[in-house]
């Protein structure tokens, strides 16, 4: 079974990391391509981008913000074929930008994973 893992991406690398994958639809600011030492780029399973916006990162929204997140990875096939894909790595480290370490996407998306 894959264990899901979240880190910020400005985190350095480690070596239990494992499968490193950006869950940010923007590429992160003053993150070098070789820095981030990323496996993959998923961006195509992050929030939409008017879902992102209307989130801002208010603590506030988180709830609602989590609840339409879910709902949108659960209609998406792309998010259903990630899921496939990574559940072949023991481990895969969801790295993401945000600054908050407990009201992120990368957060509703490791529940999401892991359910």
């Amino acid at each position: 079974m894959t264990v899901y893992k979240i880190k910020r991406i400005y985190e350095l690398p480690e070596s239990d990391d494992g499968y490193r994958v950006l869950v940010d639809r923007l590429w992160p600011r003053g993150i070098s391509k070789e820095r981030a030492a990323l496996d993959e780029w998923a961006k195509d399973i992050a929030p939409t981008n008017e879902l992102r916006q209307w989130f801002g990162h208010d603590p506030e929204k988180f709830a609602e913000f989590a609840s339409r997140y879910t709902e949108e990875l659960d209609a998406s096939s792309v998010a259903a074929t990630f899921k496939q894909q990574w559940q072949k790595h023991p481990v895969v480290t969801l790295l993401y930008s945000a600054k908050d370490v407990e009201y992120n996407q990368a957060a509703v998306l490791q529940q999401w994973l892991e359910r």
